[in-house]
């Protein structure tokens, strides 16, 4: 049978020798754990840090490194490894993002979740696919009412036939004054420049328009 890969994350709370030993035993325990499924490690990552803080190298190299990579599992000793109280779930709903399974030693497989766990999660799933939809809708509306302003988005962009992607300039001032002068606010302006390729927030686009105005004054 094929094996799936994997990668190792071990935890403990201080710095202490005593705990140094225990991160060795988990990783140890979890090798174990990995052959006994027909796992591949791919990557181990460890930290000696609270599970209530989110701010962890190791959990962080984690979290990098399933997104750039196909991983099935993340194996930890127990849910508690993975994170406390919010940060447990933070780190639950990112996993769950990127389709990765966690595997616990205490439960020798899959992680057993709780029904207030899963209605969370779920809920968590809800709410940023209607944030995305919101952001879309706000792109939407800012670009058609720049073209009601007369804005033509085409003569903005290079390679027209190229299905594969578009180029943009990197902070397009001049479209920034154009559009605030057909009347459309900072934030509209953002959505309407993030739509054509820009990844631009509302705070550059306000303040290389302030710059500019400053420019024109002096």
């Amino acid at each position: 049978m094929k094996s799936k890969s994997c990668v190792i994350y071990c935890r403990v709370s201080t710095e202490k020798e005593t705990q140094e030993q225990s991160l060795d035993r988990q990783q140890e325990e979890l090798q174990n754990m990995a052959e006994q499924f027909n796992f591949d490690v791919q990557a181990s990552f460890s930290d000696q840090h609270s599970g209530f803080d989110i701010e962890r190298e190791g959990l962080l190299d984690l979290l990098d490194y399933v997104q750039k990579n196909e991983v099935d599992a993340v194996l930890i000793q127990d849910e508690t490894r993975i994170g406390r109280g919010n940060a447990r779930m933070a780190v639950y709903h990112l996993l769950a993002k990127t389709n990765t399974d966690i595997f616990t030693y205490h439960n020798s497989g899959p992680i057993s979740l709780n029904e207030m766990d899963t209605m969370l999660l779920e809920i968590l799933a809800l709410v940023e696919e209607y944030q995305r939809k919101i952001h879309n809708a706000k792109i939407k509306r800012g670009m058609r009412r720049a073209v009601r302003e007369g804005y033509r988005p085409e003569k903005n962009l290079k390679n027209r036939g190229n299905l594969e992607g578009r180029e943009r300039i990197e902070v397009p001032v001049s479209e920034i004054v154009s559009l605030r002068n057909k009347g459309l606010t900072f934030e509209e302006i953002t959505s309407v420049l993030n739509g054509l390729g820009h990844d631009l927030s509302k705070a550059t686009v306000h303040r290389r328009y302030r710059e500019y105005i400053e420019e024109q004054e002096g």
